[in-house]
């Protein structure tokens, strides 16, 4: 196998086709033929031109320069180890890459195959004719690799595909492994194994079926690499180079980008430009390329460049003129190119003499012969300088450093023949102008030349200068300079440049380019804007100073020199376009270049106008084309076009092209957008429509929107009857959202996911099908711009016009609002007038009705999308007219209608009020058809700033039932009011003004302002108060409750001007009937107020609000009978709702659980409690609106020691029931005279029966027959002292006592002699008063009375010991008896204590 040696560009052209789709095929053509490689070895000496050979059968092997002997054995020996090596290497690199290939296509068939599968699925089967929805695509590859063409169909019968090369069937056996046709899942393939040059041709996919047919043509470009493969001529140290990461796979950002730059002739400059490269590899460096007006430089002397470190540098060491340009770097990334581009001024270095021209540009040598060459170059620009006389050409030999001038006097022309060179021997030349000041600077040099016979000779005339020199032109160059450029138009651009275009000249003649010059206006000094003739007729002036103005001029450039200057411009200062901002001045770039239609001549292409407009409204689009595999660019419209739309015309058939478009305003023009894609020049001729177009969106909101269109340029066989309108989410498949195709541009989309990202297609309908898919519109997410508002329809107060309103959220200082009803712009209308002031924007109906009817809607332009919508119904319309009459057929509006008042003194005011009225109002009252006028008796005035007007009638009365009316004129408008005042309407009037006028009378004398009312305090008093008003000292003031008078403790105070009857403890014996008197000497009045039924219901409420609020928590209280449960407040009376809860069960009162209370508690008493009545204890107090609960947890060892404290209670009250004691008899004090019998007799009681004995002066008494001691029936004990002596007296005391207790009660007795007075009885220890005895006898012995038992203080939880001598407990109290009074204290008195009273809360 011969080995072949590629140039490293070579081989990453072919890296990249098999790593991309077809659409950058182009790219591959458009380097490969920027770059014809040439071969180089590493002894070479000097370059030797070679010749690219692509077109098949011949190939010319490229000529070397002869090597001696020892270098050819040199070679040889090398070459054989190194084409061993790269053998092996060319074969892994042809393995590697058809193996690639074929992985990135067989992915991108089964995304395909998926993606149709899925659109097949969800279709219907209903018969189609064929339909590709995947196309041949063409493709470029280089020979000997293989080629795969694939395409997908979709129709019902299942169509059959044939396949065709330049129009003959495709036959796999003719070629045996050559060809190879599969049809799996859908997808069709033609597969050619090995490609050769002879098998570009032009390919077609033929689907049929019952219903038809249709074909996909795709062409297929097999290229042989430069210096390929067929020779075994191997090149030494040309060794491929193996990259692993292509170029394509990284990458890049531009950062800081180099800008509008300025050189001076003989300087340097660099172009730098900052990138970010992923990933950042050493040895994979990212492929910069530099171009000078759309011509690929190359690093040399002239030109240095540098790629690393994160920048891409373009030095110029050596500047010339012939440098100024357009200079452009274009990266290659994973996304195809990206690309900046920046102009380069470089002007004249002074000149060696004042006065003298500037340098000429661009020399090149033509019609190289073995002893003379043509020279040619381009004039310099001259503005101040004299005329050029001529020019001086000058010439040196490669190697030598001695210029040797070749012409003795100056030529006049920009051409020159020069002769005298010695065959084979390499030339340089330069030339220099001449004018009447001096020899200019010499121009840059041209390239080497070498004096050799030409391969091919043209047809020349020679024309002899000054009878010496011949220069040889052609016959088409004979026709003289080009005539002045047309019209120059300035038009600003940033604060300081100007952009400037100008006409082409009429006539031509072989034109180079363009001079542009600049002036100050007032100045005849003119500068040259650019230093190189400019070939389009559009020029951006850099440079110029702020604030001055200008014009420019224009002059036209060929082999002849410059035509005359054009006409000025109109003076223009140089300022931004705009106030904010140069990136604001001119537009943004146009995007979405898309084919409408193409004929095979011409194209029409459609593209979206740009987000950003920039300082003023855009009146220009400029479209630019270029062959797809060319670099170079060209201008499509000199002059501009005002619509997105535009006709291509001059168009090769066949041939790819790319498209990129500049948008125009008054500021300038914008950047230009990116290239289209790759567009065929090939007819259409498909019978459904083409592409609609111009998509856009409207009223985007979080779950609707507005999607626009425009109807497609190419309509196909028939005319386009409705669309169809596909929706995807993103990550989603398209659906289509309308069933039946829909006949107008625009649909309104709902049922949209918030903040969700959504793309649409539309395809035109129609007889013949459904036509081309539009370019997928731009995403747009379904969220509202913050602030959206609505439209707002209304109708004008003043002036009663209908309009529609809308303030945008949004605006910037170029926007626009444009209305539109059904989605069609509204201009020039004469139904509607349109106003708009800063945000807000109003459309007026002029004259409505029901064409009117319709869904109006408006966008703000130069904003993010604003823009809103609202439909004007009939129902709405018909409301709205009906209120536009009502305005301009005006009414004066009133407020109230009229109504009447009843005032004090039983006067009736009759009154209505106006919205508004004007000082010249004009009213009238009618009552009963009759006219009143102001009297006494009728008042009747009116308030402009309130707008009543009012009737006050002094003396209401029966006659006055009637019809009340008021009739009002207030300039145009007019108005009329009535009430009628008849029936039981008019006696509840005429009631209420007789009651007004007794009230009157009623406050003459004292009365009172406030009737009676209740209050409670916060110590639950409840106070029934009332005010008093016109009252004096002599007003007598009483109360009363159910007719019987109150006579409180404190005297009411009339003169204080309130009065309150205090009730203290409220319970229900406080219901009734009171009454508060008032009286004097002028009149008297009376208040009533029944406390009963609701009001006492309201009254005992009021008082449980204030004692549930005090009330305590509850208190555990332990007594002889139980365990009580208490709750302090501060009032408790038993009309106040409570419940008492046990474990959430509410408890009623029974003789277990007993409930009461007193004034300052209330109770729940537990008698004889048991393991039952364990548990959780809650009390509710509730008023009227809320509950208030206190609780208390009786478990646990809280029960425990309340039951502990329970029984011993107990226990001491059986012992205090049953213990002895002295029922009664018995006198504190006894005074006797001397020799009477003194009996102390008294009744004792005890169960057991008590033990009784008597003492004397603390010393006990034996009986004895002067003290006889008696105790009958154990109940009556006496004790007789027969015949007192003085020796008798003393203090006497009785012990009555059992097992329980006892009691000690004591008497003094005193004894007198007879005749003495009685002494004076000394008080004892009961404090009674001595009763003498009447006779010796005993007393009557009393009948114990029996009484209840007192009530017990309340012991604390741990009580006392009954007594100090008490016994044991008894564990079975004895029965119940009633137990009588204590009458005299014992000596012993039993330890039972009051226990505290616990703090009340």
């Amino acid at each position: 196998m011969a080995t072949k040696v590629m140039h490293f560009n070579q081989k990453k052209h072919v890296s990249h086709v098999s790593h991309h789709s077809s659409h950058t095929t182009k790219h591959v053509v458009k380097e490969h033929s920027s770059r014809k490689s040439s071969s180089k070895s590493v002894n070479q000496v000097q370059h030797t031109h070679t010749t690219e050979a692509m077109a098949e059968p011949a190939y010319t092997v490229p000529a070397f320069r002869q090597r001696s002997a020892d270098e050819i054995e040199e070679y040889q020996r090398v070459s054989s180890h190194v084409g061993k090596g790269l053998a092996s290497i060319q074969k892994e690199l042809h393995r590697m890459r058809v193996v690639t290939k074929t992985q990135v296509e067989n992915i991108a068939i089964k995304r395909e195959v998926q993606e149709m599968m899925h659109k097949k699925m969800t279709s219907t089967d209903t018969d189609k004719a064929p339909d590709f929805m995947v196309a041949l695509r063409p493709h470029t590859v280089w020979e000997k690799t293989p080629v795969k063409l694939f395409c997908t169909v979709d129709g019902h019968p299942r169509p059959i595909v044939k396949w065709y090369k330049g129009g003959k069937p495709v036959d796999p056996l003719s070629a045996p492994g050559k060809y190879k046709i599969e049809s799996k899942y859908g997808v069709h393939s033609l597969i050619i194994s090995r490609c050769m040059v002879s098998d570009t041709a032009e390919y077609s996919a033929v689907a049929t079926n019952s219903h038809g047919s249709t074909t996909s043509k795709a062409s297929v470009i097999v290229k042989r690499p430069a210096g390929g493969a067929y020779g075994s001529c191997q090149l030494f140290g040309q060794v491929p180079h193996l990259t692993v990461i292509h170029h394509s796979k990284l990458e890049i950002t531009m950062l800081d980008r180099f800008g509008v730059s300025f050189g001076t002739e003989g300087g340097s400059i660099s172009l730098v430009c900052t990138m970010v490269v992923v990933p950042d590899l050493p040895n994979v460096p990212p492929l910069a390329q530099w171009y000078r007006d759309d011509k690929l430089l190359k690093a040399g002397k002239l030109a240095e460049i540098k790629v690393g470190g994160g920048a891409a540098t373009l030095t110029l060491p050596h500047l010339a003129k012939d440098d100024e340009g357009l200079y452009t770097l274009r990266m290659w990334t994973k996304d195809g190119t990206t690309e900046h581009s920046a102009y380069l001024f470089v002007k004249d270095a002074a000149p060696s003499v004042a006065g003298a021209p500037g340098a000429p540009i661009s020399v090149k040598a033509f019609d190289i012969n073995s002893d003379y060459v043509l020279v040619a170059w381009k004039p310099p620009n001259t503005t101040n300088e004299a005329a050029i006389t001529g020019y001086f050409v000058d010439k040196r030999e490669s190697g030598s450093a001695t210029w040797s001038q070749c012409n003795d006097a100056p030529v006049q022309i920009c051409k020159y023949p020069v002769h005298g060179l010695n065959v084979g021997h390499a030339y340089h030349f330069r030339v220099r102008a001449v004018n009447s000041a001096g020899i200019s600077r010499p121009s840059r040099e041209s390239d080497k030349v070498t004096a050799l016979d030409p391969a091919e000779r043209e047809r020349l005339q020679v024309i002899k200068l000054d009878g010496k020199h011949e220069v040889v032109i052609k016959d088409d160059d004979l026709e003289g300079v080009p005539s002045a450029p047309g019209q120059v138009v300035a038009t600003r651009n940033t604060k300081s440049s100007v952009f400037v275009q100008w006409d082409p000249p009429k006539h031509p003649n072989h034109l180079m380019g363009y001079y542009i010059d600049a002036s100050l206006v007032g100045s005849k000094t003119w500068a040259p804007c650019n230093h190189k003739p400019y070939k389009n007729t559009r020029f951006l002036v850099h440079g110029l100073t702020p604030g001055e103005t200008y014009v420019f001029r224009v002059q036209a450039v060929n082999v002849y020199g410059l035509s005359d200057e054009s006409q000025e411009s109109t003076p223009i200062a140089v300022e931004p376009a705009l106030k904010r901002g140069v990136e604001y001045a001119t537009p943004s770039a146009p995007h979405g270049i898309t084919m409408l239609s193409c004929d095979g001549a011409s194209m029409i292409i459609a593209w979206n106008s740009p987000k950003h407009r920039g300082g003023s409204k855009i009146n220009a689009y400029y479209v630019d084309k270029r062959d797809a595999d060319s670099l170079a660019w060209k201008e499509v419209n000199s002059a501009p076009t005002k619509t997105r739309t535009y006709t291509v015309d001059g168009l090769t058939e066949g041939t790819f092209y790319e498209f990129k478009v500049q948008a125009g305003n008054l500021a300038g023009v914008g950047v230009p957008s990116a290239p289209s894609t790759p567009l065929k020049c090939e007819a259409w001729t498909s019978a459904v429509p083409g592409p609609a177009y111009d998509l856009a969106f409207r009223e985007v909101r979080g779950d609707s929107l507005v999607i626009l269109w425009k109807a497609p340029v190419y309509t196909g066989a028939s005319a386009v009857t409705g669309y169809i309108v596909e929706m995807a989410k993103k990550g989603h498949h398209y659906h289509p959202l309308n069933e039946e195709a829909i006949g107008h541009c625009y649909l309104q989309v709902t049922g949209l996911e918030a903040g969700a990202e959504y793309t649409f297609k539309v395809k035109a309908v129609n007889a013949e099908g459904v036509g081309k898919a539009s370019q997928t519109s731009e995403p747009v997410f379904a969220k509202a711009l913050p602030g959206t508002q609505e439209i707002q329809c209304g109708v004008d107060e003043d002036t009663g016009d209908i309009f529609l309103s809308f303030e945008a959220c949004e605006i910037s200082e170029t926007s626009n609002f444009a209305w539109s009803k059904n989605y069609k712009e509204i201009s020039d209308c004469t139904r509607v007038s349109i106003e708009t002031k800063g945000k807000h924007s109003k459309l007026t109906f002029v004259n409505p009705d029901v064409s009117d009817l319709g869904a109006f809607s408006v966008h703000v332009t130069d904003t993010d999308g604003v823009s809103a919508s609202h439909t004007v119904t009939e129902d709405a319309l018909n409301t709205m007219l009906e209120l536009s009459y009502n305005i301009r057929h005006p009414i004066v509006p009133l407020k109230h209608q009229l109504n009447y008042e009843v005032l004090e003194k039983g006067h009736v005011r009759f009154w209505l009020q106006c919205l508004k009225m004007s000082p010249a109002v004009n009213y009238r009252f009618i009552v009963n058809d009759k006219e009143v006028t102001s009297s006494d008796s009728h008042k009747i005035s009116h308030d402009v700033n309130t707008g009543v007007i009012q009737m006050t009638v002094d003396h209401f009365s029966k006659a006055s039932e009637a019809t009340y009316t008021v009739q009002i004129h207030d300039g145009r408008a007019k108005n009329q009011s009535s009430l009628v005042l008849v029936g039981d309407v008019f006696k509840a009037a005429l009631k209420e003004a007789e009651f007004q006028r007794s009230e009157h009378i009623r406050k003459q004398g004292p009365h009172f302002a406030e009737y009676l009312s209740y209050h409670v305090d916060d110590d639950c008093t409840v106070l029934l108060v009332c005010k008093v008003a016109n009252v004096k000292k002599e007003t007598v003031f009483h109360w009363f409750k159910d007719e019987e008078e109150i006579v409180p403790e404190t005297p009411p105070n009339v003169m204080s001007g309130s009065v309150a009857l205090p009730i203290s403890l409220f319970s229900r014996k406080d219901q009734g009937h009171y009454k508060a008197k008032l009286s004097d000497d002028r009149g008297k009045d009376t208040s009533v107020f029944d406390i009963s039924g609701q009001v006492f219901d309201d009254i005992i409420n009021a008082i449980a609000h204030i004692a549930g609020s005090s009330a305590s928590e509850l208190v555990l209280q332990c007594t002889p009978e139980g365990i009580r449960l208490q709750c302090y407040m501060k009032y408790y009376t038993e009309e106040i709702r409570t419940a008492w809860l046990h474990k959430d069960s509410k408890i009623s009162s029974s003789e277990k659980m007993r409930i009461a209370g007193t004034a300052e508690m209330a109770w729940m008493q537990i008698r004889e409690p048991s393991e039952k009545e364990k548990g959780h204890y809650s009390i509710q107090i509730m008023d009227a609106t809320k509950s208030h609960t206190r609780t208390f947890d009786l478990s646990g060892q809280a029960y425990t020691d309340a039951y502990e404290e329970y029984l011993r209670l107990k226990a001491a009250a059986f012992a205090e029931k049953n213990r002895g004691r002295v029922v009664g008899g018995l006198p504190d004090v006894v005074t006797i005279m001397e020799q009477k019998t003194l009996s102390l007799t008294c009744t004792v009681w005890g169960d057991p029966s008590p033990e009784v004995t008597w003492f004397k002066n603390e010393n006990e008494v034996v009986s004895t027959e002067h003290a006889k001691i008696t105790l009958e029936a154990n109940k009556f004990a006496s004790l007789t002292i027969t015949a007192v002596t003085s020796e008798d007296s003393g203090k006497y005391s009785i012990n009555v006592r059992n097992k329980y207790g006892g009691e000690f009660v004591e008497i003094t007795v005193s004894v007198y002699k007879q005749g003495e007075s009685p002494p004076e009885p000394k008080m004892g220890g009961r404090g009674a008063t001595p009763a003498p005895l009447a006779s010796k006898t005993p007393a009557k012995t009393p009948t114990p009375a029996q009484s209840p038992i007192p009530h017990p203080p309340t012991p604390s939880l741990k009580s006392p010991t009954p007594s100090l001598r008490s016994p044991a407990k008894s564990p079975t109290p004895t029965p119940k008896s009633p137990t009588p009074p204590r009458r005299v204290k014992s000596p012993s008195p039993a330890r039972s204590l009051k226990s505290p009273t616990p703090p009340r809360k």
